[in-house]
């Protein structure tokens, strides 16, 4: 017998790789899963140009050269405008929320000041905490806006020569004037990185005991179900209280990143979004025999998650199905009120949507863990 090399023992050891493999359908998933998940997200769900963009318009009259500014700015394909209000405050009100991405404000007198040449202007305020969002829909302002004005008054011929004194176009960027990528980007790494560590520490909470063969001591303690899953999951929040004042104080001493609103807030809604975390890692340990399933899974999640909240790729620039599906994810909600606290100083009206979204989170992991919890090893 040839003890260096076997066909038949390599053939053998083949077959049996195989059926392991057949067996782990979790492994086996993953591996058709995340190239199948990255194909459809990075071709279809990315856009770093986004269009439609919801826009609010403040406009206390409805002259025909007020219609035609609007309805250029709309034919560019970057604005849609989905809110008309009276005043300055429901404008403000619903771009701190985030509703909208931009407010037109077009005065009263704008008509009078176009027929007598009494330099008319338009007001455009930008939400800028996401640079990359507002970039391409604000190159377009100035010749557009200009150029439908003319064209309401016959002027076109004489466009070369009034392009420049005709309109003028203010633009204002809100919450970060300067374009700062770091003002959007840290702020969000915050909630990245809660997730990363706590779906991933908590999802290997119960597999760990099953591979180390003490889920039977575990089984055997006259605790509940819930106790057992209090006892799992607390210990990470003292973990990601460490965290979250290792990033805050970070993102201000070393970014200088601004802070407008309450640190209670934030740190209300970190809590929350934190608890949400641990259950979720919770649950997915009810789910994997292993630990290295769980990771997997953790994986899974983690990726579209990243990909679809906003973090990486402007969330208006996805195409309205990958928004719907991005409205699963905590991380999705969480940006919003980073950002919005951050470098809004929105309050808890603005970003109570978020907030109770994190709330329903935290009870369907919960219930999940509770309902996938088994109370034997069967």
């Amino acid at each position: 017998m040839n003890t260096i090399f076997s066909f038949a023992r390599l053939s053998a050891l083949l077959i049996k790789e195989f059926i392991q493999m057949r067996r782990d359908r979790i492994t086996f998933g993953m591996m058709l899963g995340v190239p199948l998940l990255q194909l459809v997200l990075f071709g279809y769900a990315i856009n770093n140009d986004p269009k439609s963009l919801p826009a609010a318009l403040v406009a206390t009259s409805n002259d025909n050269y007020t219609r035609a500014i609007v309805s250029a700015l709309q034919m560019t394909g970057y604005y849609r405008f989905d809110h008309v209000v009276q005043s300055e405050a429901e404008a403000e009100a619903l771009m701190a929320n985030g509703t909208v991405s931009f407010v037109v404000t077009i005065p009263a007198d704008f008509a009078r000041r176009v027929d007598s040449g009494n330099n008319p202007q338009i007001l455009i305020e930008a939400d800028a905490t996401d640079p990359a969002v507002a970039s391409g829909a604000i190159s377009t302002l100035g010749t557009v806006a200009q150029r439908a004005l003319l064209r309401e008054q016959g002027k076109q011929a004489e466009f070369a020569v009034q392009e420049q004194s005709q309109l003028d176009v203010v633009v204002h960027k809100r919450y970060n004037p300067e374009a700062i990528s770091q003002y959007n980007i840290v702020p969000g790494l915050l909630g990245v990185i809660l997730q990363m560590t706590m779906v991933m520490m908590t999802s290997i909470a119960l597999t760990r005991e099953t591979e180390r063969g003490t889920m039977e001591n575990l089984l055997a303690m006259p605790a509940s179900p819930v106790e057992i899953m209090l006892g799992k999951v607390l210990p990470y929040l003292a973990v990601g209280a460490v965290q979250v004042a290792v990033v805050l104080v970070a993102s201000k001493l070393l970014f200088a990143i601004p802070f407008q609103g309450s640190l209670l807030l934030l740190l209300s809604a970190i809590l929350i979004f934190v608890l949400s975390l641990v259950l979720l890692g919770y649950t997915i340990s009810t789910i994997a025999r292993t630990q290295m399933q769980a990771l997997q899974l953790t994986f899974f999640f983690f990726l579209p998650s990243i990909l679809l909240s906003g973090f990486m790729f402007p969330y208006r620039g996805m195409p309205g199905w990958a928004q719907v599906f991005g409205e699963i994810f905590p991380l999705t909600h969480f940006l919003r009120i980073t950002r919005g606290v951050m470098l809004k100083g929105a309050d808890f009206a603005a970003i109570s949507g978020e907030v109770f979204a994190l709330c329903f989170f935290v009870a369907l992991f919960a219930g999940l863990a509770l309902f996938r919890f088994r109370r034997t090893l069967d």
